[in-house]
C-alpha cells in the first residue's frame, strides 16, 4: 500500500468518528522520518481515545501494525507512529498552544479535510508560497 493510499484510508476512518479539522501534510521533501502527517482534533479527551483507537484498529485491519502510540498517559496529544503516516490526536488546547500546522508552514501544499465535526468536503490550499 502507498504511503497516500494509508494516509487516506486513516482520513476515512478519523472522518467517520467525527475528528474535527483534520489536515493532511505531505512531508517527505522535509524530513525522512515520514511521508504524510495527519492533525486531528477531538472534542474531549475520552474523544482523542477514541480517534486514536480507530486510527490503531484501522491500520491493524489492513496490516499495518503502529510502530508505536505516545500519549496516552493523558490523552492530551497522542502520536500513532505508522511509519509512513504520522498521526497526531489532540485536544483543542494542545492544538492550538503547539500549532504543528505553524511548525511546517514551509510545506508546498497542505490538504484540509475538514474543519468542522460535520464537514467531509475536502479542500485544498497552497501555504508558504
Amino acid at each position: 500500500m502507498k504511503p497516500s493510499e494509508l494516509r487516506d484510508h486513516i482520513v476515512a476512518a478519523l472522518e467517520d468518528l467525527k475528528g474535527v479539522n483534520i489536515l493532511t501534510l505531505d512531508v517527505a521533501a522535509l524530513t525522512p522520518m515520514t511521508d504524510h502527517m495527519i492533525l486531528v482534533t477531538g472534542t474531549s479527551n475520552r474523544h482523542v481515545k477514541a480517534l486514536v483507537d480507530t486510527a490503531n484498529e484501522s491500520a491493524k485491519a489492513i496490516g499495518r501494525q503502529p510502530l508505536g502510540i505516545e500519549g496516552r498517559e493523558s490523552y492530551d496529544w497522542v502520536l500513532v507512529d505508522l511509519a509512513d503516516v504520522i498521526v497526531h490526536v489532540m485536544n483543542e488546547e494542545a492544538r492550538g498552544f503547539y500549532e504543528l500546522e505553524r511548525l511546517w508552514s514551509d510545506l508546498d501544499e497542505t490538504e484540509e479535510v475538514s474543519g468542522e465535526p460535520d464537514v467531509a468536503e475536502s479542500t485544498s490550499h497552497e501555504v508558504g508560497q
